[in-house]
């Protein structure tokens, strides 16, 4: 499993299922291959969750979901890979055009959290689901970069955040 072949398998998920389902059935999806190829799946999902394990970003979720826990910034993240490569490059490159996005949109104009927290297990649940088996912990290891100093600020900063993310600040106003 290398990342084109996760990111088809969530632009599958994405065609085969309604937004809040997209998870589910990229691990009903993943099950159908083989255990080895699902364990090393999981290892393509904690990259890219390090990958955008970034400041910019998570001041973007802080936004987006009025407040953002370390918990809140892997959901928001499990989320973001939910909505394809195409998506979480453009918000990786510009947190700021998430502003643009759909699903942004909506959930600014009904006062909805974006987040998902079964992205974070699509693996695992495949795993089990295909062999009966929790998933091997060696089977993946976990590590963040150190988040850019430059950016290390309270994004409650209103002031601060509205001159880093105007278009998302503004949505959220």
């Amino acid at each position: 499993m290398d990342k084109q072949t996760f990111w088809k398998l969530i632009e599958t998920a994405r065609a085969e299922a309604a937004p809040d389902q997209v998870a589910a059935r990229a691990a009903q999806l993943l099950a159908g291959r083989p255990a080895a190829e699902i364990a090393a799946a999981q290892q393509v999902l904690w990259d890219l969750l390090a990958e955008s394990y970034r400041a910019p970003l998570w001041a973007a979720a802080y936004v987006i979901n009025g407040g953002c826990s370390d918990d809140g910034f892997d959901y928001f993240r499990g989320w973001l890979l939910t909505q394809g490569e195409a998506a979480f490059a453009a918000a990786l490159g510009d947190p700021d055009s998430l502003a643009a996005h759909p699903a942004v949109r909506e959930a600014a104009a009904e006062g909805l959290e974006l987040w998902d927290e079964e992205a974070l297990s699509i693996a695992w649940q495949a795993y089990e689901s295909a062999t009966g088996r929790e998933l091997p912990s060696d089977s993946f290891t976990i590590g963040y970069p150190d988040l850019d100093p430059a950016w290390s600020f309270d994004f409650g900063d209103s002031e601060e955040t509205s001159a880093r993310l105007p278009r998302l600040s503004a949505l959220f106003d």
